[in-house]
Protein backbone atom coordinates (compact mmCIF):
# COMPACT_ATOMS: atom_id res chain seq x y z
CA UNK A 1 0.00 0.00 0.00
CA UNK A 2 2.63 2.31 1.09
CA UNK A 3 4.84 1.34 -1.77
CA UNK A 4 1.69 2.14 -4.04
CA UNK A 5 0.93 5.09 -2.56
CA UNK A 6 4.90 6.21 -3.10
CA UNK A 7 4.95 5.18 -6.77
CA UNK A 8 1.69 7.79 -7.39
CA UNK A 9 3.02 10.26 -5.61
CA UNK A 10 6.48 9.97 -7.99
CA UNK A 11 4.24 9.76 -11.10
CA UNK A 12 2.64 13.20 -10.19
CA UNK A 13 5.76 14.94 -9.41
CA UNK A 14 7.10 13.49 -12.64
CA UNK A 15 4.21 14.76 -14.92
CA UNK A 16 4.60 18.11 -12.73
CA UNK A 17 7.99 18.81 -13.81
CA UNK A 18 7.34 17.31 -17.64
CA UNK A 19 4.18 19.93 -17.51
CA UNK A 20 6.63 22.59 -16.37
CA UNK A 21 9.28 21.67 -18.84
CA UNK A 22 6.69 22.19 -21.42
CA UNK A 23 5.19 25.51 -20.65
CA UNK A 24 8.97 26.91 -20.01
CA UNK A 25 10.10 25.89 -23.23
CA UNK A 26 12.63 27.86 -25.15
CA UNK A 27 16.07 27.65 -26.04
CA UNK A 28 18.07 24.77 -23.89
CA UNK A 29 20.52 26.79 -21.07
CA UNK A 30 24.17 25.08 -21.89
CA UNK A 31 26.51 25.07 -19.37
CA UNK A 32 29.77 23.22 -18.33
CA UNK A 33 27.85 20.23 -16.95
CA UNK A 34 25.80 19.46 -20.08
CA UNK A 35 27.89 21.55 -22.89
CA UNK A 36 29.86 18.87 -24.41
CA UNK A 37 27.46 15.96 -23.87
CA UNK A 38 25.45 17.86 -25.85
CA UNK A 39 27.38 19.51 -28.64
CA UNK A 40 28.29 15.54 -28.68
CA UNK A 41 25.14 13.35 -29.34
CA UNK A 42 23.15 16.24 -31.81
CA UNK A 43 23.91 16.67 -35.16
CA UNK A 44 23.05 20.45 -34.93
CA UNK A 45 23.41 22.98 -32.52
CA UNK A 46 22.44 25.90 -32.87
CA UNK A 47 23.94 27.91 -29.58
CA UNK A 48 23.08 31.84 -28.55
CA UNK A 49 26.57 33.16 -26.95
CA UNK A 50 25.25 35.99 -25.03
CA UNK A 51 25.47 38.34 -21.87
CA UNK A 52 22.45 39.60 -19.60
CA UNK A 53 24.01 43.10 -19.30
CA UNK A 54 24.27 43.23 -23.05
CA UNK A 55 21.59 45.22 -24.77
CA UNK A 56 21.60 43.49 -28.15
CA UNK A 57 21.35 39.93 -26.06
CA UNK A 58 18.35 40.90 -24.30
CA UNK A 59 16.21 42.02 -27.12
CA UNK A 60 17.47 38.94 -29.04
CA UNK A 61 16.57 36.14 -26.55
CA UNK A 62 12.52 36.18 -26.58
CA UNK A 63 12.99 35.49 -30.44
CA UNK A 64 15.60 32.88 -30.04
CA UNK A 65 13.11 30.59 -27.11
CA UNK A 66 10.45 31.47 -29.68
CA UNK A 67 12.42 29.77 -32.54
CA UNK A 68 13.48 26.98 -30.05
CA UNK A 69 9.81 25.73 -29.41
CA UNK A 70 9.35 26.27 -33.10
CA UNK A 71 12.34 23.97 -34.40
CA UNK A 72 11.74 21.48 -31.39
CA UNK A 73 8.13 20.84 -32.55
CA UNK A 74 9.20 20.84 -36.45
CA UNK A 75 12.24 18.18 -35.38
CA UNK A 76 11.51 16.65 -31.82
CA UNK A 77 13.92 13.23 -32.92
CA UNK A 78 16.11 13.32 -30.23
CA UNK A 79 20.25 13.83 -31.72
CA UNK A 80 19.44 15.89 -34.55
CA UNK A 81 19.02 19.55 -33.34
CA UNK A 82 19.58 21.51 -30.09
CA UNK A 83 18.54 25.52 -29.99
CA UNK A 84 21.02 26.40 -27.00
CA UNK A 85 22.41 29.64 -25.08
CA UNK A 86 25.19 30.28 -23.06
CA UNK A 87 25.54 32.82 -20.69
CA UNK A 88 28.82 34.12 -21.57
CA UNK A 89 29.68 35.59 -17.62
CA UNK A 90 28.36 32.62 -15.99
CA UNK A 91 30.48 30.41 -18.18
CA UNK A 92 33.14 32.30 -19.51
CA UNK A 93 35.52 28.95 -20.13
CA UNK A 94 32.88 28.19 -23.10
CA UNK A 95 33.18 31.51 -24.30
CA UNK A 96 37.01 31.55 -24.41
CA UNK A 97 36.87 28.54 -26.10
CA UNK A 98 34.69 29.60 -28.89
CA UNK A 99 36.37 32.74 -29.32
CA UNK A 100 33.64 34.99 -28.49
CA UNK A 101 34.23 38.71 -28.78
CA UNK A 102 31.10 40.06 -29.27
CA UNK A 103 27.45 39.60 -27.66
CA UNK A 104 25.28 37.89 -28.86
CA UNK A 105 27.43 35.55 -30.85
CA UNK A 106 25.18 32.71 -32.83
CA UNK A 107 26.94 30.08 -34.02
CA UNK A 108 26.55 26.89 -35.13
CA UNK A 109 27.98 23.05 -34.34
CA UNK A 110 27.55 20.51 -36.66
CA UNK A 111 28.46 16.82 -35.03
CA UNK A 112 30.53 19.12 -31.97
CA UNK A 113 32.57 21.23 -34.75
CA UNK A 114 31.77 24.71 -35.35
CA UNK A 115 31.16 26.04 -38.66
CA UNK A 116 33.32 29.00 -40.04
CA UNK A 117 30.66 30.74 -41.17
CA UNK A 118 28.39 32.98 -38.07
CA UNK A 119 24.34 33.16 -39.16
CA UNK A 120 23.87 35.96 -41.11
CA UNK A 121 20.54 35.82 -41.67
CA UNK A 122 17.05 37.96 -40.89
CA UNK A 123 16.73 37.59 -36.79
CA UNK A 124 13.18 36.27 -36.39
CA UNK A 125 11.58 33.27 -34.78
CA UNK A 126 10.84 31.89 -38.78
CA UNK A 127 14.21 32.78 -40.22
CA UNK A 128 15.73 31.21 -37.46
CA UNK A 129 13.46 27.95 -37.95
CA UNK A 130 14.06 28.11 -41.72
CA UNK A 131 17.96 28.15 -41.19
CA UNK A 132 17.80 24.87 -39.59
CA UNK A 133 15.68 23.19 -41.71
CA UNK A 134 17.85 24.17 -44.90
CA UNK A 135 21.09 23.21 -42.90
CA UNK A 136 19.40 19.20 -41.94
CA UNK A 137 18.35 18.82 -45.52
CA UNK A 138 20.76 16.14 -46.82
CA UNK A 139 23.69 17.39 -47.82
CA UNK A 140 24.74 14.62 -50.39
CA UNK A 141 23.44 14.69 -54.10
CA UNK A 142 22.42 11.15 -55.37
CA UNK A 143 24.16 9.87 -58.81
CA UNK A 144 22.03 7.32 -61.02
CA UNK A 145 24.59 7.42 -63.64
CA UNK A 146 28.43 7.80 -63.83
CA UNK A 147 28.23 10.82 -66.67
CA UNK A 148 26.79 12.75 -64.04
CA UNK A 149 30.29 13.70 -62.69
CA UNK A 150 31.61 14.77 -65.62
CA UNK A 151 28.85 17.86 -65.32
CA UNK A 152 30.17 19.16 -62.03
CA UNK A 153 31.34 23.08 -61.76
CA UNK A 154 34.94 23.01 -63.02
CA UNK A 155 36.32 25.16 -59.80
CA UNK A 156 34.25 23.09 -57.46
CA UNK A 157 35.83 20.94 -55.50
CA UNK A 158 34.02 17.68 -55.20
CA UNK A 159 33.29 14.23 -52.94
CA UNK A 160 32.16 11.29 -54.16
CA UNK A 161 31.35 8.24 -52.93
CA UNK A 162 30.48 5.23 -54.39
CA UNK A 163 28.39 2.56 -52.21
CA UNK A 164 26.44 -0.80 -52.74
CA UNK A 165 23.71 0.40 -50.37
CA UNK A 166 22.91 3.05 -48.83
CA UNK A 167 21.75 0.99 -46.04
CA UNK A 168 25.40 0.50 -44.49
CA UNK A 169 27.43 1.81 -42.28
CA UNK A 170 30.35 3.22 -44.68
CA UNK A 171 27.47 5.78 -46.45
CA UNK A 172 26.15 6.91 -42.46
CA UNK A 173 30.33 7.86 -42.10
CA UNK A 174 30.17 10.11 -45.88
CA UNK A 175 27.05 11.57 -44.52
CA UNK A 176 28.57 12.93 -41.21
CA UNK A 177 31.43 13.83 -42.75
CA UNK A 178 29.11 15.56 -45.58
CA UNK A 179 27.28 17.31 -42.99
CA UNK A 180 30.20 18.96 -41.76
CA UNK A 181 32.08 19.82 -44.80
CA UNK A 182 28.77 21.09 -46.92
CA UNK A 183 29.95 24.77 -47.05
CA UNK A 184 33.30 24.08 -48.51
CA UNK A 185 32.65 20.73 -50.96
CA UNK A 186 30.05 19.11 -53.47
CA UNK A 187 29.44 16.12 -51.64
CA UNK A 188 27.60 13.03 -54.21
CA UNK A 189 26.93 9.46 -53.71
CA UNK A 190 26.13 6.71 -56.21
CA UNK A 191 25.16 3.27 -55.46
CA UNK A 192 24.56 -0.32 -56.49
CA UNK A 193 24.38 -1.61 -60.26
CA UNK A 194 24.37 2.23 -61.45
CA UNK A 195 27.95 3.04 -60.54
CA UNK A 196 29.69 -0.91 -60.11
CA UNK A 197 32.19 -0.35 -62.15
CA UNK A 198 34.03 2.39 -59.91
CA UNK A 199 33.78 -0.31 -57.01
CA UNK A 200 34.13 -4.27 -55.86
CA UNK A 201 30.87 -5.53 -55.03
CA UNK A 202 30.54 -5.18 -51.53
CA UNK A 203 32.64 -2.58 -50.72
CA UNK A 204 33.01 0.78 -50.72
CA UNK A 205 35.39 3.82 -52.47
CA UNK A 206 34.90 7.50 -51.62
CA UNK A 207 37.41 9.89 -53.89
CA UNK A 208 38.37 13.36 -54.39
CA UNK A 209 38.03 15.62 -57.44
CA UNK A 210 39.73 19.22 -57.33
CA UNK A 211 37.46 19.82 -60.93
CA UNK A 212 36.57 17.91 -63.61
CA UNK A 213 40.19 17.93 -65.66
CA UNK A 214 41.73 16.40 -62.57
CA UNK A 215 42.22 12.66 -62.02
CA UNK A 216 40.10 11.59 -58.94
CA UNK A 217 42.18 11.19 -55.55
CA UNK A 218 41.01 8.14 -53.76
CA UNK A 219 40.44 7.52 -50.26
CA UNK A 220 43.04 4.83 -48.47
CA UNK A 221 42.10 5.08 -45.22
CA UNK A 222 39.04 3.07 -43.21
CA UNK A 223 35.26 4.52 -43.85
CA UNK A 224 34.43 3.03 -40.67
CA UNK A 225 36.62 6.11 -39.24
CA UNK A 226 35.04 9.23 -38.93
CA UNK A 227 38.21 10.65 -38.06
CA UNK A 228 40.29 9.44 -40.51
CA UNK A 229 37.76 10.44 -43.35
CA UNK A 230 36.87 13.63 -41.64
CA UNK A 231 40.38 14.50 -41.65
CA UNK A 232 41.13 13.55 -45.11
CA UNK A 233 38.33 15.09 -46.43
CA UNK A 234 39.24 18.51 -44.33
CA UNK A 235 42.30 18.94 -45.84
CA UNK A 236 40.79 18.71 -49.38
CA UNK A 237 38.16 20.71 -48.89
CA UNK A 238 39.94 23.87 -47.31
CA UNK A 239 42.51 24.54 -48.75
CA UNK A 240 45.57 25.78 -47.68
CA UNK A 241 45.27 29.12 -49.79
CA UNK A 242 41.80 30.55 -49.74
CA UNK A 243 40.21 33.22 -52.30
CA UNK A 244 38.87 36.49 -50.32
CA UNK A 245 35.54 37.76 -51.62
CA UNK A 246 33.18 40.04 -50.45
CA UNK A 247 30.51 37.15 -49.55
CA UNK A 248 33.55 35.19 -46.89
CA UNK A 249 35.36 38.67 -45.84
CA UNK A 250 33.42 39.06 -42.51
CA UNK A 251 33.90 35.26 -41.60
CA UNK A 252 37.64 35.23 -42.72
CA UNK A 253 38.41 38.51 -40.27
CA UNK A 254 36.36 36.58 -37.66
CA UNK A 255 39.09 34.53 -37.56
CA UNK A 256 41.33 37.00 -35.88
CA UNK A 257 44.40 36.34 -38.04
CA UNK A 258 46.47 38.51 -40.17
CA UNK A 259 46.17 38.22 -43.76
CA UNK A 260 48.76 37.30 -46.29
CA UNK A 261 47.23 38.02 -49.60
CA UNK A 262 48.18 38.01 -52.49
CA UNK A 263 46.22 40.18 -55.44
CA UNK A 264 46.33 39.29 -59.04
CA UNK A 265 44.57 40.13 -62.23
CA UNK A 266 41.48 38.51 -62.69
CA UNK A 267 42.20 36.87 -65.44
CA UNK A 268 46.23 36.02 -63.63
CA UNK A 269 46.18 32.23 -63.04
CA UNK A 270 49.63 32.32 -63.11
CA UNK A 271 50.89 33.83 -60.90
CA UNK A 272 47.98 32.25 -58.85
CA UNK A 273 49.65 28.41 -59.08
CA UNK A 274 52.77 30.14 -58.14
CA UNK A 275 51.99 31.61 -54.77
CA UNK A 276 50.04 28.67 -53.55
CA UNK A 277 53.15 26.29 -54.51
CA UNK A 278 55.19 28.93 -52.53
CA UNK A 279 53.16 28.88 -49.36
CA UNK A 280 52.81 24.71 -49.21
CA UNK A 281 56.45 24.71 -49.70
CA UNK A 282 57.59 27.24 -47.72
CA UNK A 283 54.99 28.54 -45.09
CA UNK A 284 52.52 25.57 -44.13
CA UNK A 285 53.91 25.16 -40.28
CA UNK A 286 52.74 29.40 -40.47
CA UNK A 287 48.95 28.46 -41.39
CA UNK A 288 47.78 28.92 -37.60
CA UNK A 289 49.11 32.55 -37.29
CA UNK A 290 48.22 33.65 -40.61
CA UNK A 291 45.57 33.37 -43.23
CA UNK A 292 46.92 32.85 -46.94
CA UNK A 293 44.20 34.39 -49.49
CA UNK A 294 44.55 35.70 -53.35
CA UNK A 295 42.09 38.58 -54.24
CA UNK A 296 40.75 39.92 -57.03
CA UNK A 297 42.59 42.87 -57.34
CA UNK A 298 40.30 44.65 -59.36
CA UNK A 299 37.47 43.91 -57.21
CA UNK A 300 39.47 45.01 -54.33
CA UNK A 301 40.88 47.85 -55.52
CA UNK A 302 40.33 49.47 -52.36
CA UNK A 303 43.00 48.22 -50.41
CA UNK A 304 45.42 48.67 -53.67
CA UNK A 305 44.40 52.30 -53.46
CA UNK A 306 45.12 52.24 -49.85
CA UNK A 307 48.64 50.53 -50.46
CA UNK A 308 49.53 53.49 -53.43
CA UNK A 309 48.86 50.83 -56.05
CA UNK A 310 46.52 49.70 -59.31
CA UNK A 311 45.32 47.29 -61.26
CA UNK A 312 48.49 47.53 -63.32
CA UNK A 313 51.23 46.95 -60.54
CA UNK A 314 49.42 43.57 -60.46
CA UNK A 315 50.30 40.88 -58.94
CA UNK A 316 51.75 41.92 -55.85
CA UNK A 317 51.76 40.84 -52.13
CA UNK A 318 50.93 42.26 -49.16
CA UNK A 319 49.86 41.62 -45.06
CA UNK A 320 47.04 43.34 -43.64
CA UNK A 321 47.24 42.97 -39.93
CA UNK A 322 43.53 44.81 -39.16
CA UNK A 323 45.48 47.46 -37.67
CA UNK A 324 47.76 48.50 -40.66
CA UNK A 325 48.51 47.11 -44.10
CA UNK A 326 52.19 46.16 -45.45
CA UNK A 327 53.35 45.57 -48.83
CA UNK A 328 56.52 43.48 -50.23
CA UNK A 329 58.43 45.73 -52.13
CA UNK A 330 58.83 42.86 -54.69
CA UNK A 331 56.12 40.69 -56.01
CA UNK A 332 59.35 38.89 -57.98
CA UNK A 333 61.47 38.64 -55.06
CA UNK A 334 59.09 36.66 -52.86
CA UNK A 335 60.00 32.85 -54.76
CA UNK A 336 63.60 33.58 -53.38
CA UNK A 337 63.99 30.72 -50.85
CA UNK A 338 63.20 32.68 -47.18
CA UNK A 339 61.86 35.81 -48.60
CA UNK A 340 57.99 35.73 -47.53
CA UNK A 341 58.92 33.99 -44.51
CA UNK A 342 61.21 36.92 -43.49
CA UNK A 343 58.25 39.33 -44.38
CA UNK A 344 56.11 37.08 -41.85
CA UNK A 345 58.34 36.86 -39.07
CA UNK A 346 58.97 40.94 -39.69
CA UNK A 347 55.26 41.08 -38.88
CA UNK A 348 55.45 38.90 -35.64
CA UNK A 349 58.33 41.03 -33.93
CA UNK A 350 56.67 44.80 -34.91
CA UNK A 351 60.11 45.63 -37.28
CA UNK A 352 57.25 46.08 -40.31
CA UNK A 353 55.18 48.50 -37.68
CA UNK A 354 58.16 50.30 -36.61
CA UNK A 355 60.16 50.80 -39.97
CA UNK A 356 56.82 52.37 -41.69
CA UNK A 357 57.02 54.96 -38.48
CA UNK A 358 61.09 55.72 -38.46
CA UNK A 359 62.03 54.22 -41.61
CA UNK A 360 64.60 51.35 -41.75
CA UNK A 361 65.87 50.04 -38.94
CA UNK A 362 69.63 51.25 -38.66
CA UNK A 363 72.56 48.89 -39.26
CA UNK A 364 75.02 48.27 -36.33
CA UNK A 365 77.78 49.69 -38.51
CA UNK A 366 75.81 52.96 -38.49
CA UNK A 367 77.84 56.43 -37.42
CA UNK A 368 76.01 57.14 -34.01
CA UNK A 369 73.91 60.82 -34.05
CA UNK A 370 76.53 63.65 -32.88
CA UNK A 371 74.36 64.85 -29.91
CA UNK A 372 76.25 66.73 -26.70
CA UNK A 373 75.46 63.81 -24.37
CA UNK A 374 78.29 60.99 -25.10
CA UNK A 375 76.26 58.66 -22.76
CA UNK A 376 73.41 58.73 -25.08
CA UNK A 377 75.19 58.80 -28.33
CA UNK A 378 75.88 55.00 -28.05
CA UNK A 379 72.46 54.30 -28.77
CA UNK A 380 71.54 56.84 -31.24
CA UNK A 381 71.33 56.39 -34.51
CA UNK A 382 70.87 58.24 -37.32
CA UNK A 383 67.31 57.73 -38.73
CA UNK A 384 67.39 58.13 -42.54
CA UNK A 385 63.79 58.90 -43.17
CA UNK A 386 60.86 60.77 -41.30
CA UNK A 387 58.44 59.31 -39.21
CA UNK A 388 55.89 57.77 -41.61
CA UNK A 389 52.12 56.10 -41.13
CA UNK A 390 51.29 52.86 -42.71
CA UNK A 391 48.34 52.00 -44.45
CA UNK A 392 45.23 51.34 -42.69
CA UNK A 393 43.85 48.29 -42.54
CA UNK A 394 40.58 48.07 -44.98
CA UNK A 395 39.65 44.49 -44.13
CA UNK A 396 38.39 45.21 -41.05
CA UNK A 397 36.25 47.04 -41.77
CA UNK A 398 34.46 43.73 -43.16
CA UNK A 399 34.36 43.20 -39.44
CA UNK A 400 30.80 42.73 -37.66
CA UNK A 401 28.62 45.84 -37.52
CA UNK A 402 28.27 47.38 -34.27
CA UNK A 403 24.63 48.01 -34.56
CA UNK A 404 23.86 44.40 -34.16
CA UNK A 405 26.88 43.68 -31.44
CA UNK A 406 28.04 44.42 -28.66
CA UNK A 407 31.96 44.26 -29.53
CA UNK A 408 34.43 43.63 -26.24
CA UNK A 409 37.35 45.53 -26.14
CA UNK A 410 40.83 42.67 -26.52
CA UNK A 411 41.64 44.01 -22.96
CA UNK A 412 38.64 42.56 -21.66
CA UNK A 413 38.94 39.33 -22.76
Amino acid sequence: MLQSRYLAWLTALLMLVLQFTRIEGGAQQLDSSNFDNIIGNNELVFINFYADWCRFSNILAPTWDEAADKVHEAFPDQGRVVMGKVDCDAQSGIASRFHITKYPTLKLLRNGQASKREYRGQRSADAFAAFIKEELRDPIKKIEFLNETQNLEETKRTVIGYFERQDVPEYEMFRKVAVNLKDDCQFLAGFGTAVRSMHPPGESIVAFKASITREDEAFRGSLLSYDELSIWATERCIPLVREITFQNAEELTEEGLPFLILFHAPDDTESIKKFIALVKTELTDEKQNVNFLTADGVQFAHPLHHLGKTKKDLPLIAIDSFRHMYLFPDFSEAFIFGKLKSFLADLYSGKLHREFHYGPDPETTEEPAKIEDKSEASQEYVKKEKPTTPPESTFKKLAPSKNRYTLLDKDEL
